[in-house]
């Protein structure tokens, strides 16, 4: 049976290389719900006018509007065998909905955490740099520039760093995860279809352990 693969991680997990990197290797399309959203600004039909209304007003996007977005979304023809949900479900209601599509598409749903401990995603986080030449990602802690402050690739260029990337922002980002989160992953945990992979190591290593998860299904 084909499979919806859910991808839940805290910010700077990971999750969205991993899904990439599934995508360019097994040829699973990745649908994420931002890509969603931003399609949504585009296009003319009804289903897009409402969301563009809603987000015009400032309001949050109910659950069953979201759901009809997705619902559109891997109704396409990428995805009439397996593909990733990055970025939905995020609440036990949400999952819920999920159930219902996968009974209609005749897919499984497989859960699949990208395990971080807390003081590794604080590094990640709060150790972000980036050139504003080419976008090129650095990290002072795992992977730093050559030079301090500046881009290997352009050394004119000083890097940047995000102002919300500051211990306290990032502290009450991982709490909201953490609360909005912990009711999906006890959900799947409670079926059986929550599959936890190390996301420390290699991007090698973490590929390897989401590949092992998804064999057994």
């Amino acid at each position: 049976m084909n499979r919806i693969i859910v991808f839940i991680g805290a910010p700077g997990a990971g999750k969205g290389t991993q899904a990439r990197l599934l995508q360019e290797r097994l040829g699973i399309p990745q649908i994420s719900t931002g890509d969603m959203f931003r399609e949504m600004k585009t296009l003319d039909t009804p289903l897009a006018k409402e969301v563009q209304e809603i987000m015009r007003s400032g309001k949050l996007v109910p659950d069953d509007v979201t759901f009809q977005m997705v619902r559109e979304r891997t109704s396409r023809e990428d995805c009439s065998g397996d593909y990733i949900l990055d970025g939905y479900p995020r609440t036990a209601g949400q999952a819920e909905m999920l159930e219902g599509l996968a009974t209609e598409q005749q897919k499984q749903i497989v859960a699949i955490e990208v395990d971080v401990p807390r003081e590794e995603l604080m590094k990640r986080l709060t150790g972000r740099r980036s050139c504003p030449v080419c976008s090129e990602i650095y990290n002072i802690y795992s992977r730093p520039p050559k030079v301090e402050g500046r881009c290997d690739l352009h050394p004119d260029a000083e890097l940047s760093h995000r102002a919300d990337d500051n211990e306290e922002s990032v502290g009450a980002r991982l709490a909201t995860y953490d609360e909005e989160t912990s009711p999906l992953i006890e959900y799947y945990e409670r079926s059986g279809r929550l599959h936890r992979v190390a996301g420390v190591g290699s991007l090698e290593d973490i590929y390897a352990g989401i590949e092992s998860a998804l064999s057994e299904h």
